[in-house]
């Protein structure tokens, strides 16, 4: 039934674009190996830019009471645009549904879709509800993930570097505890300090160096705790940095060379520069 469903839209695609054209334009708007679909990844990226910049400057009074009406003729310009680019990605994959569900393509629906909600919600008992909608037009910064080629190996180390990750942190949770009950101990008598939840408090900022300083230690015990917990929160923000840049080395020196084609089929990524077919879903490129 689904399998149905997918070849009736690829029909429907086909009727919207000839084959060749059609290839063409997936080829410009999805890749980059093209000088035509640099350019239009750079447009893209430069428009993001703007739109991203419209919405801020926006939320700023003065700025929105002098340039309002300018700042708001940027941003349906932008929609239009992004709305236009959605439907082009649409008709130039042979399986839109596959798109449309896709990280990028939920995406890339966020960029447009929350501007064209805010219409339906008039009157200052919603103002607040506008607002929200307004600010998941942010969601396009996103939309320049897929033009960064480090940025899947930045996502594969993390995932690589999570077991190691969660080990530190729940011995950093470990440490908080025991030294905030410690602390509860020692310093009882001291404001911030009454129970071991808000010791525990006080141990993170600590070990964090942020040390905001609403709660501090009065007795000398206490504050040799402190001190101790100070020098070692030196040496726990390093480890979670060491042991990602140590898997990010690793998964970038045993990649091999990735072209930017994306399979028609599945809108996926990351095939061999000489590759032929897709090696998900084995279409051909």
């Amino acid at each position: 039934m689904i399998e149905n469903s997918q070849l009736h839209t690829e029909t429907k695609n086909k009727m919207f674009l000839p084959e060749k054209i059609r290839h063409r334009t997936h080829e410009i708007i999805f890749e980059a190996d093209t000088p035509t679909g640099k350019t239009f990844d750079v447009l893209l990226i430069v428009a993001i830019f703007i739109s991203v910049s419209a919405v801020i400057l926006e939320s700023v009074p003065s700025i929105e009471a002098n340039f309002g009406p300018a700042l708001r003729t940027a941003e349906w310009t932008f929609t239009i645009l992004f709305s236009l680019e959605y439907f082009m990605r649409l008709i130039c994959v042979r399986r839109p549904l596959g798109y449309v569900f896709s990280f990028f393509g939920v995406i890339d629906f966020l960029a447009f879709m929350p501007t064209y909600l805010a219409i339906f919600f008039g009157g200052a008992q919603v103002f607040l509800v506008v607002r929200v909608l307004r600010l998941l037009r942010l969601f396009r910064i996103l939309k320049m993930i897929r033009y960064v080629t480090e940025a899947d190996t930045l996502v594969r180390a993390l995932k690589a570097s999570r077991p190691k990750i969660l080990i530190f942190l729940f011995a950093v949770g470990a440490i908080v505890t025991i030294v905030g009950a410690i602390m509860h101990l020692v310093e009882q008598s001291t404001p911030g300090f009454e129970s071991i939840p808000s010791s525990m408090y006080w141990a993170i900022v600590t070990v964090t160096t942020v040390g905001y300083g609403d709660v501090i230690p009065i007795t000398g015990l206490g504050r040799f705790f402190a001190s101790i917990l100070m020098v070692m929160g030196y040496g726990i923000i390093a480890v979670p940095t060491g042991i990602i840049t140590s898997e990010f080395i690793t998964r970038a020196s045993s990649l091999s060379a990735v072209s930017t084609q994306v399979c028609e089929s599945c809108s996926r990524e990351g095939h061999a520069p000489d590759a032929i077919y897709c090696k998900f879903c084995g279409a051909k490129l």
